[in-house]
């Protein structure tokens, strides 16, 4: 078990998703000083024997995830149901009004995934439904990371808007990078250099990054056996 932390997570997609195995990011992960690695494959997740290998291996916590991909609302809300119970944090793929205002409305979604990729929107209606219902917004750095040119330009515009908007309606988020290699993994502290550069106040990648941690062991803790409901615990002594 890994004990409660304000540590840096970082959250990952794997292969067949991504280009590198999870041992490889986990490896590369440790070494860059993060405590955990999320894995948010688009369905394909981990055994639970696989993340307790590679958690023990590499000295880093392996958090089972999921980022559901759907066509429409519809078919995202079955997904989320098949998941929910087997996955440790669950999001949702963003990008269209319509999947972003789903995954804010759902309180069985943790975290709705980079909101601002294809042309996508988040307004102060959506900032406050995540606040209502506890789904953290992701910060995604990634196009930042990797494009340039007017690509770039644009993603800056888009997560200062979205920074400002999640602040006013004190709604969570997440902060990654959302490497697809270990190639593509930065360091806790390249990161945070990143948002300052932004304009982010100091600690806005640091708490985003630890995000991820606390979703994963309050979820683990929701499915222990003791767990009643919030606040309410069975006293096994």
């Amino acid at each position: 078990m890994f004990a409660p932390t304000m540590t840096p997570y970082e959250a990952v997609h794997a292969d067949p998703d991504g280009d590198a195995t999870v041992a490889r990011l986990a490896l590369t992960a440790s070494e860059y000083g993060y405590d955990g690695l999320v894995v948010r494959n688009h369905g394909d997740a981990l055994t639970d024997s696989d993340a307790d290998r590679i958690s023990e291996e590499y000295g880093i916590d392996v958090v089972d995830g999921v980022e559901i991909r759907a066509a429409d609302p519809a078919r995202a809300s079955g997904f989320v149901g098949n998941h929910r119970d087997h996955r440790t944090i669950v999001a949702v793929h963003g990008g269209s009004v319509e999947m972003n205002r789903f995954a804010v409305e759902q309180p069985a979604v943790d975290v709705l995934a980079h909101p601002m990729v294809d042309d996508g929107d988040f307004n102060h209606v959506l900032a406050k439904a995540a606040a209502k219902n506890n789904v953290h917004v992701e910060l995604s750095l990634a196009r930042v990371l990797r494009s340039d040119g007017g690509e770039r330009v644009q993603a800056l515009r888009d997560l200062r808007k979205l920074r400002e908007l999640l602040g006013d309606a004190d709604a969570p988020f997440v902060v990654s990078a959302d490497p697809r290699s270990h190639l593509q993994l930065r360091a806790p502290r390249e990161l945070r250099a990143l948002g300052e550069v932004l304009g982010f106040d100091p600690d806005v990648v640091e708490t985003g990054l630890a995000a991820w941690g606390e979703l994963a062991e309050r979820n683990r803790e929701r499915a222990s056996d003791a767990f009643v409901e919030p606040g309410v615990w069975i006293d096994e002594e």
